[in-house]
């Protein structure tokens, strides 16, 4: 959502990133001598590995204490070592990428975040308890991972109920079709579980972190809601909120902030999200702006200042360190932890080694383009699994699990039945490339075209009823 670099990156040559690795293992030690708070510990063990592992991508060595390097031992190119084993996906708020061709490997991913892999039991239940079959994202592995959902689906089939909080980073009036995924499973869920939504719009955030005007990031906001309340939200349970307007607005938002940046160390968000000494304080701060809607007393208006309603995060996984913060903290101040269910990456349409983004305009297809535009850019930038001749291709066949193509019918083609078939004709070479990427094409034309349609019956009133603090449905 932001441009961060992370802790180390700053260091101009071998030793300097020797120094620094130094003195936060004896921080480390330190914290342990004086039986510091698990939290502390836990955040600069993390920057520590951090900084390890950009001390092995500068100089191709691992860190060994006592044994400090040359100025000169800086690996080629200042890449990995050759046939390095940390070749680990770069997953956070602000970067995604990876070596691998198929994409994040989402397995390690959850491990490494210590959350839990949605299985067919949770989906099953999830279908038990909400009478719907399963949301195509589930069934699929699209939302793939999860803290707590079998808590919140317990409550809610005794009668408790939740909301849901999602979010939207403003960097841009257009948004892309990797936008749409969390809002289009969030109105899934909204719909089958009958539950209140909150959409927070961080155009703070973009201002602290992109070299954007304050205007120009609310005015996004704005922009974004129209396409967000074109997704088909239910303005009677739904309230979309920029960040700019409502933390003046709301005194108990922003008591909650406070009660979580008191309860949050500097060194835990440098251990969390990579701060460095040179980043704007408002950086520092603003983690905390982004953990207070997890809160339902974050709105009144809404559940009447009732702070036992817990919150269900669906999101994309590169957002979860922001609710790791915020679920170790709400216990202290006396909150449920909110829960979170998890989305794998829309992928760029050059590859899966990173994630679409709004700031290419030929790695994304906008919610904006026309047939003619979304035909181009997938026929010319889709990258392919096929093989170089149509004869090698009808013979040996293509690799679905690379082809950016196959991988957009995953999100966007509803029918099992029909993508199944997709895959096995490609795979097979009965298939061809341009006929998988015709197949996107008519697939896709026709959802963004429904999209700018229903955009532009939105009105300015439309906006401001979304946007203005009120009472919800809500029971």
């Amino acid at each position: 959502m932001a441009d961060c670099q992370g802790d180390g990156e700053g260091a101009s040559s071998p030793v300097e990133l020797y120094e620094k690795l130094t003195a936060q293992g004896e921080q480390v030690r330190t914290l342990k001598t004086a039986k510091a708070s698990k939290a502390d510990i836990d955040a600069a063990v993390q920057l520590l590995l951090k900084l390890k592992i950009n001390y092995k991508q500068m100089t191709g060595q691992d860190y060994k204490a006592g044994c400090p390097p040359s100025e000169n031992s800086v690996a080629p190119e200042n890449g990995p070592a050759a046939g390095g084993a940390d070749d680990e996906d770069t997953v956070d708020p602000w970067n995604v990428s990876t070596n691998n061709a198929k994409g994040v490997d989402y397995d390690k991913l959850i491990l490494r975040f210590g959350s839990s892999k949605i299985d067919k039991e949770l989906v099953d239940r999830i279908e038990k308890v909400s009478g719907q079959k399963a949301h195509h994202f589930l069934r699929r592995g699209i939302f793939f991972s999860h803290r707590d959902m079998h808590q919140v689906l317990d409550a809610y089939e005794k009668q408790k109920s939740f909301y849901l909080y999602t979010g939207r980073g403003p960097s841009s009036e257009a948004m892309h079709v990797g936008h749409l995924i969390p809002f289009i499973f969030t109105k899934w869920l909204q719909d089958v579980f009958d539950i209140p939504l909150v959409i927070q719009l961080t155009d703070d955030e973009k201002y602290l972190w992109k070299d954007l005007s304050l205007e120009d990031c609310h005015r996004f906001a704005v922009e974004n809601t129209k396409d967000i309340i074109a997704c088909g939200f239910d303005v009677n349970k739904t309230f979309i909120f920029s960040d700019l307007e409502y933390m003046g607005a709301s005194p108990e938002f922003y008591r909650n902030v406070v009660k979580i940046q008191k309860h949050v160390t500097f060194n835990q968000v440098k251990g969390i999200f990579g701060f460095t000494d040179s980043d704007c304080i408002g950086k520092i701060s603003f983690p905390a702006i982004q953990a207070a809607p997890s809160f339902s007393n974050s709105f009144p208006q809404i559940f009447n200042g009732r702070k036992d309603v817990q919150c269900l995060i669906p999101c994309a996984i590169d957002q979860d360190p922001y609710f790791r913060m915020t679920r170790d903290v709400a216990p202290r101040i006396g909150y449920p932890k909110p829960a979170l269910l998890h989305s794998t990456f829309f992928p760029a349409l050059q590859g899966a080694q990173t994630k679409m983004s709004a700031s290419d305009a030929n790695s994304s297809i906008f919610l904006t383009d026309t047939p003619k535009q979304i035909k181009n850019k997938v026929n010319k930038h889709a990258f392919s699994g096929g093989k170089d001749t149509v004869e090698e291709h009808r013979k040996y066949g293509g690799n679905p699990d690379v082809d950016v193509a196959f991988m957009y019918l995953t999100f966007f083609l509803e029918d099992d039945e029909q993508l199944e078939k997709i895959r096995q004709d490609y795979a097979s070479g009965a298939l061809l490339t341009g006929e998988l990427k015709k197949l996107l094409i008519d697939t896709l034309q026709p959802i963004i075209e429904q999209h700018q349609q229903r955009r532009k019956e939105v009105t300015e009133e439309n906006v401001k009823q979304f946007m203005t603090p009120r009472p919800l449905n809500f029971n």
